[in-house]
């Protein structure tokens, strides 16, 4: 399939072909550090929550849960499913070390929009500590850990179309990385979750962060080749992200 085979069977919903890559990539070169401001406050809002739960009785909020995990679910798969074809063609039409070296996934039809999504959907997805804290439950440090280093992450790549990039976006799990109970809507439930389940989740989580890893090295390896446009500082600061999640 050419390009132009692609873009006569890709179905473009009008609200991805409004998007103007452009100004969204312009705004987040300008405004990236603001991640922090949300860091912080995240930071602020989980550990004061602790304290001022400290004496109170656990909230419920079971069904808002369900709901907010169900929600982060379906906006994974829908992105997914939508990035995915973008990824294929690159795959059969150029090879794979054009898939890992592409940076046309930022303003590709389609996946112009969902790259965007992703990269602001860590900022909402903060939300998630809040249902622990608010329902007393154990805050593991890797929760609220992953939370940050993705959203600083995600921001700080973004603004610089980074090479390697989309591969890690569209494998990215919903929900925090260790905390099963928020993978799945029926966790959010109380459904106590299969041990084959659990199995399963620890197994993508740490497909996920061997990927990444491989990803940086193909990219560091063909960056000094002329081919793959990234920049030291940023394969550094990622490959130490997902070491420090294995640790």
């Amino acid at each position: 399939m050419n390009e132009t085979d692609y873009q006569l069977h890709l179905v473009e919903y009008d609200f991805e072909r409004r998007f103007d890559e452009r100004v969204a990539i312009e705004w987040m070169q300008e405004n990236w550090s603001k991640s922090f401001v949300f860091c912080g406050l995240y930071a602020a809002t989980i550990f004061g929550g602790q304290h001022f739960m400290r004496e109170r009785q656990k909230l419920d909020l079971r069904r808002p849960l369900v709901l907010w995990s169900l929600g982060l679910t379906l906006f994974s798969i829908i992105g997914t499913v939508r990035t995915g074809r973008y990824m294929l063609h690159v795959l059969n039409t150029s090879g794979f070390k054009q898939s890992v070296c592409d940076q046309s996934f930022y303003n590709a039809p389609v996946s112009k929009f969902w790259a965007y999504a992703f990269v602001i959907s860590k900022a909402p997805q903060l939300g998630d500590t809040i249902f622990i804290v608010l329902r007393k439950q154990r805050l593991i440090f890797l929760q609220w850990y992953h939370h940050i280093t993705v959203l600083l992450y995600s921001w700080y790549s973004y603004k610089d179309q980074v090479a390697g990039r989309r591969l890690v976006h569209d494998h990215e799990l919903p929900g925090p990385l260790a905390d099963v109970q928020l993978l799945h809507p029926a966790g959010a439930a109380g459904v106590r979750m299969p041990r084959p389940y659990t199995i399963i989740i620890t197994t993508m989580q740490i497909a996920q962060m061997s990927m990444g890893l491989t990803v940086n090295g193909l990219v560091y390896m063909w960056m000094q080749e002329g081919h793959c446009p990234s920049y030291l500082d940023n394969i550094m600061w990622s490959s130490l992200m997902y070491l420090s999640y294995c640790s």
